[in-house]
């Protein structure tokens, strides 16, 4: 993995074929309307930390359906909480009304 732009833009090796161009994954980036503002505007359109976080339960769910262990099973139910915080997250800031806002 190498970070292209810090937080936002990342580009991933082929596991095998390390001469193949690497892809990239982009992340959503906001920034303040104007200095000061709190309101924000996408610059860089992209996934989510949530989207990626389902793709990968899907696939160690596909993974533990044909190569089942303990390790995949603890590793899915990791996932699977780490996403449960997140939306957490945003129903809090929703709450708040601060989502989409620069405000803690």
């Amino acid at each position: 993995m190498k970070v292209l732009t810090e937080g936002h833009l990342y580009s991933l090796a082929y596991f095998e074929d390390q001469k193949s161009l690497p892809q990239t994954i982009q992340f959503i980036q906001k920034v303040p309307t104007s200095p000061g503002s709190t309101d924000l505007e996408t610059v860089s359109d992209g996934t989510t930390n949530e989207e990626v976080l389902a793709m990968m339960i899907d696939r160690m769910k596909y993974l533990q359906a044909k190569f089942p262990c303990r390790e995949n099973a603890i590793v899915i139910t990791k996932l699977e909480e780490s996403l449960m915080w997140l939306n957490k997250r945003t129903e809090d800031r929703k709450a708040r009304n601060v989502e989409g806002k620069q405000i803690v």
